[in-house]
């Protein structure tokens, strides 16, 4: 499962993507406020 946490002033949100292409796609709107990992 990917995780994208996205930071936003004081606060954060967390999405779940099963597909890697997804997520990352995700990642990209966000920009350097979010990091994508990786869990099992």
């Amino acid at each position: 499962m990917w995780v994208l946490t996205v930071f936003e002033n004081n606060s954060y949100r967390i999405f779940e993507f099963a597909d890697k292409r997804e997520a990352a796609l995700a990642l990209q709107k966000f920009g350097k406020s979010a990091i994508l990992s990786f869990t099992k």
